[in-house]
């Protein structure tokens, strides 16, 4: 069984869950993705099956666009909700224009430190297997380019925003970089995908529909190139 499958991942199943599910509940070998979603993320997650798996440097190379939201004065220790509070401070008399000149600041190409809690490897580990020992290590920047940045809300302490960046892009630092900007902290509370590439989460199908097709229905669902 070969081909694309999209995926509207939901909250807290990881990117790794979904593979397993599409390989046990259809006893497929080769199941792979095309970038991973934070567990607190959902959205469009572009699944490999069978021989595209050879392909996934194709898909993995796709801009990506988010919808997401940041909470302004209140740091994590992760960059998101799903971590423990390290630093709060006051928002509530930021003003539109403060946080709308530091969005500026982040569009076009710019350098990126990848999180502590990421799936970078330094020395053959993953940095959020360090990080849970308690480690901090040295990180090297990353070019990534921020195509186009927009606010679509602020209702503070929340800012809501899309996004549409190149490969690597993590939106949690952006969340995190652009309190650090702003001189309050912040972290990301909300992540959702809308698109990979020329594939959008409009066209994906849900967990609980994927475990209810039979295998005709999920070659039926079954995209190429």
């Amino acid at each position: 069984m070969d081909g694309i499958l999209l995926i509207d991942k939901p909250k807290a199943l990881t990117s790794h869950d979904c593979v397993d599910l599409v390989r046990r509940r259809f006893n497929i070998r080769k199941v792979g993705h095309a970038g991973t979603l934070d567990p607190m993320a959902t959205g469009l997650l572009v699944m490999l099956l069978g021989s595209y798996t050879r392909s996934s440097g194709l898909f993995l190379n796709d801009d990506k666009e988010y919808e997401a939201t940041l909470v302004l004065g209140l740091a994590t220790d992760t960059g998101d909700s799903d971590g423990r509070t390290v630093c709060a401070k006051g928002a509530a008399d930021i003003k539109d224009e403060t946080i709308a000149n530091a969005f500026r600041k982040f569009v076009g190409e710019i350098e990126q430190l990848p999180p502590m809690y990421s799936a970078v490897k330094f020395k053959g580990k993953k940095l959020y297997e360090l990080a849970r020992k308690g480690l901090d290590v040295e990180r090297k920047p990353r070019k990534v380019h921020i195509k186009d940045l927009e606010i679509t809300g602020i209702a503070l302490p929340e800012v809501s925003f899309r996004v549409k960046c190149s490969k690597g892009t993590y939106i949690r630092q952006l969340a995190v970089d652009i309190g650090s900007q702003i001189g309050c902290g912040a972290h990301l509370s909300y992540l959702r995908r809308t698109r990979s590439g020329k594939f959008s989460v409009a066209g994906a199908i849900g967990i609980s529909e994927l475990e209810g097709l039979s295998a005709e229905g999920l070659k039926e669902r079954l995209r190429c190139r």
